[in-house]
C-alpha cells in the first residue's frame, strides 16, 4: 500500500487541482475585459496555463511523497568502493645493485631507487589513491610478488623507502622481464582495461626478445627509467647508466609508454590515463529515486515560474489611458 501512495496522492491532487482551475476559469471569465483590454483575450500560450499547473502539481506531490514514503535513503560512504568499482595498480620495482648507485635526480645526489620511489610519491599524490588497490613485485634475477591488492598504500611507501630488497635475491643479471610477465600473470583474471603496470627501472640489461603478452586487463603500461643516461658508473664488471634507447623500446614492444624520471616525475597527460574513468562505467539507469527529484525538482519549478510568465507575457495589452502632449 505505500508503494502506491505516492500514486493516489498525485491523483487527488490533480483531481483538486481540475477542479479549482474550473472554478478560477469562471471568475476570470467575468473580469476578462478588464485584465486582457477590449478583445478580453489573453496571449495565445495562456490557454496551457492551466494544465501546466494540474501536471507540475501531480509531478511534484508524486516527487515528494515518493522521496518521502518510499525511497529509502542513500548514504554515499567515500572511504569505501564496491569490488568491481576499484583499479589495480601493479608497480614492478628494479632492486637490482645499480638501482643503489648516486647519479639521479636532477642534482645528480639521489640513489636511482630513492628517484623511483620520488616519482612514484608525485604520482600518489595526484591521483585519487583511494580508487586504487596496489600489488608490488620485486625483480633482481628473478621476481618475487611483495604485496598483491592491497589497499594500504603505506606499505608501498616503507617498501620502496626502507626495504633492502636485494638481499632476499642471488646475485646475478637483472631478469627484469620476469618481473614484468609476473604482474601480467596476477593482473590475467581482473576486469578489462583496469590495470595499470609501472615498471621502475634504470634499463642497464634488458634482452632484446621473450617479450610476454599484454593481458586484456591492462589499460597501459608505464616504463618509467631512472638514473643518468649521459654518464654511467662502473659496477659488477660493467659500465650501468639508464639506457633510454632500450627502455622506449621496451615499451614501444608492450604497447605501452616510456618517460624519463631521472629529471621530471610523469607528466600530466601520463597522471590523467590513470585517473580518468569510462563513460560507460558512469552511466548508471535512473531509477524511482531520480525520477523522484526530478518530478519534485520540476513540478515545483514549473509551478513557481508560472505566475511570472503571467504577470509578464500573460496579455499583450496595456491598461492606463494614452498621455496626450498636444
Amino acid at each position: 500500500m505505500v508503494e502506491i501512495l505516492p500514486e493516489i496522492l498525485a491523483v487527488a491532487v490533480a483531481l483538486i487541482a481540475i477542479l479549482a482551475e474550473a472554478v478560477h476559469l469562471r471568475r476570470i471569465r467575468k473580469i476578462r475585459y478588464l485584465a486582457f483590454g477590449p478583445k478580453g483575450k489573453p496571449a495565445p500560450w495562456v490557454i496551457l496555463a492551466p494544465l501546466l499547473r494540474v501536471v507540475s502539481l501531480a509531478a511534484a506531490t508524486w516527487g515528494f511523497a515518493s522521496l518521502l514514503f518510499v525511497v529509502e535513503a542513500e548514504v554515499h560512504n567515500q572511504s569505501t568502493l564496491e569490488e568491481k568499482d576499484y583499479k589495480h595498480l601493479v608497480l614492478v620495482v628494479d632492486v637490482s645493485p645499480s638501482m643503489r648507485l648516486k647519479d639521479a635526480g636532477p642534482d645528480g645526489e639521489r640513489t636511482r631507487r630513492e628517484r623511483a620511489s620520488d616519482v612514484l610519491e608525485s604520482m600518489f599524490s595526484r591521483i585519487p589513491m583511494r580508487q586504487f588497490k596496489i600489488s608490488v613485485v620485486a625483480v633482481y634475477t628473478e621476481a618475487k610478488m611483495l604485496l598483491e591488492d592491497s589497499s594500504d598504500h603505506e606499505v608501498v611507501r616503507f617498501i620502496m623507502e626502507r626495504m633492502p630488497l636485494y638481499h632476499a635475491f642471488k646475485p646475478g643479471k637483472t631478469n627484469l622481464l620476469s618481473g614484468i610477465e609476473q604482474a601480467f600473470q596476477i593482473a590475467k583474471s581482473w576486469n578489462p582495461d583496469s590495470t595499470f603496470v609501472v615498471v621502475l627501472t634504470d634499463g642497464d640489461t634488458i634482452p632484446a626478445k621473450g617479450m610476454p603478452k599484454l593481458p586484456a586487463s591492462v589499460a597501459e603500461l608505464i616504463v618509467v627509467g631512472v638514473g643518468n643516461s649521459n654518464s654511467g658508473t662502473f659496477i659488477d664488471g660493467h659500465m650501468s647508466r639508464q639506457d633510454i634507447n632500450t627502455l622506449r623500446q621496451l615499451a614501444n614492444r608492450l604497447r605501452g609508454v616510456y618517460h624519463n624520471g631521472d629529471q621530471k616525475h610523469l607528466t600530466a597527460a601520463i597522471v590523467n590515463n590513470l585517473t580518468k574513468v569510462n563513460e560507460d562505467d558512469q552511466s548508471t539507469p535512473w531509477g524511482r529515486r531520480e525520477w523522484s527529484l526530478f518530478a519534485a525538482i520540476a513540478g515545483s519549478s514549473i509551478f513557481a515560474i508560472i505566475p511570472l510568465l503571467l504577470h509578464y507575457f500573460g496579455t499583450r495589452y496595456k491598461s492606463g489611458a494614452p498621455i496626450n502632449n498636444a
